[in-house]
């Protein structure tokens, strides 16, 4: 008869062991498959994760210029990058927002310089600001500065601002240089609402939040307050690109001309618990292959053992060793299909579950070393937000991973112990009393 006709017998006519077997193939299924969706899904979010969050890295210096810069944010590890270029005006037309607080006598002031101004920032992208990228900070009309506005004259101001001087998006106000020998028209796309309260003391105009405007460096430049930004900031996909982006900064900068300073805090929150996920989730598929095979071969191995007489008369009858073999084989292997159906059902389920969980985990165990924060207002990284978990999806190319593992399991669970049969003769099977 066909071995494989005999295997098809063998399960209906043992439906214990066979029930025993598609259980064990069922369990390893589904671990596995819940594995591989797990690990697939855990790389997809710690991609996407980098592209969104990414490393801001703070480049400050001396032979910083808006060149230099721009250099640096052309370089292939970088994704976004932002100036940072201070100065203080005196308004053209604008009445500032003052402290209602009393103003001390001259001789008593902080070192303000007789500053009564507004401080204006020239900046690339406000979305990379600290207090904008966190949400302190929200655009509450128009839009906020974008790269597209880097050739156009185009400020951002604050709503208190607007509101005392009876502004609105659309319309255009007078910036002067430091020295007010130059002057030119800007026009508003946004005001934006800062929360944060007023010092406690007197502090001169310029000082106050509601007298902070922002326009794209290069409008700021060409109205004379210069090239040189006091720092720019730089977003790049992981830490690995930072050395990249270190080494190019050395090259136009010199070796000791710039401070260097890495942020990437916010990445290692969201990225490193997704990192030991994914080990985790690979040490696991590892440990459930080698123990599936391992407790498979155990359990053909008694089941060989209790069908030593028939493997003797088959053998006596002129069977093959290899034959046999193979029919404990497809035995095991038949049992593989309905346990792989059943589990791509609870596949699915399962690492979803697993994943939240062992994201829980490892969020509340991760311990991410602290960096000095930066200046007051620096550009920064994306509202740090708890990594969220893997997100499962279930195509063909898992299904096939634990089709090709499961098999692989039971052609080891069977050939392993079927090597004592090949040792062995028809005689000393059926003699053998053991």
């Amino acid at each position: 008869m066909n071995f494989v006709k005999r295997a098809a017998f063998s399960l209906r006519a043992r439906k214990g062991k066979t029930g025993i077997l598609l259980g064990i193939f069922l369990v390893i299924c589904t671990l596995l498959l819940g594995g591989f969706l797990l690990q697939d899904a855990t790389a997809r979010r710690q991609a996407e994760a980098g592209r969104r969050i990414g490393v801001d890295v703070t480049v400050r210096g001396a032979e910083l210029t808006s060149r230099t810069v721009d250099t640096l944010g052309a370089s292939p590890p970088v994704q976004r990058y932002n100036p940072m270029l201070r100065a203080v005006t005196e308004p053209q037309g604008l009445t500032p927002v003052v402290s209602n607080l009393p103003e001390p006598r001259r001789s008593e002031r902080a070192g303000d310089g007789g500053k009564d101004g507004l401080t204006v920032y020239g900046i690339r992208d406000s979305g990379m600001l600290l207090d904008f990228a966190t949400g302190t900070t929200t655009i509450v009309s128009g839009r906020a500065l974008t790269e597209q506005d880097r050739a156009r004259r185009v400020v951002l101001i604050e709503q208190r601002l607007a509101v005392r001087n009876r502004l609105k998006v659309g319309d255009r106000v007078t910036l002067a240089s430091a020295d007010g020998k130059r002057t030119a028209a800007f026009e508003i796309v946004g005001l934006y609402q800062d929360p944060r309260p007023d010092p406690p003391q007197w502090v001169a105009p310029s000082e106050l939040s509601a007298n902070q405007v922002y326009a794209p460096v290069a409008a700021l430049t060409a109205l004379g307050f210069g090239d040189r930004p006091e720092e720019a900031v730089f977003k790049v996909g992981s830490p690995g690109q930072v050395q990249q982006l270190r080494a190019e900064a050395a090259r136009l900068l010199g070796a000791r001309g710039f401070r260097f300073d890495v942020n990437d805090k916010a990445y290692r929150d969201q990225v490193l618990p997704l990192q030991r996920v994914g080990s985790f989730t690979a040490a696991l598929v590892w440990l459930i292959t080698l123990s599936g095979a391992v407790i498979l071969s155990l359990i053909v191995a008694m089941t060989i053992r209790e069908r030593r007489d028939e493997l003797g008369m088959l053998l006596a009858l002129g069977e093959k060793k290899w034959r046999l073999i193979g029919q404990h084989t497809v035995e095991v292997a038949a049992v593989l299909l309905p346990a792989l159906a059943l589990a791509a059902l609870a596949g699915q389920s399962l690492a979803h579950r697993a994943g939240s969980a062992l994201l829980a985990h490892e969020q509340h165990s991760v311990t991410a070393d602290r960096i000095p924060s930066l200046a007051p207002l620096p550009q920064a990284p994306q509202v740090p937000q708890e990594a969220q978990a893997p997100q499962v999806r279930m195509d063909v190319g898992e299904l096939g991973k634990v089709a090709g593992i499961g098999l692989g399991i039971a052609l080891v669970s069977t050939v392993v112990p079927g090597i004592g049969i090949l040792r062995l003769h028809p005689r000393s099977i059926l003699t053998d009393t053991e």
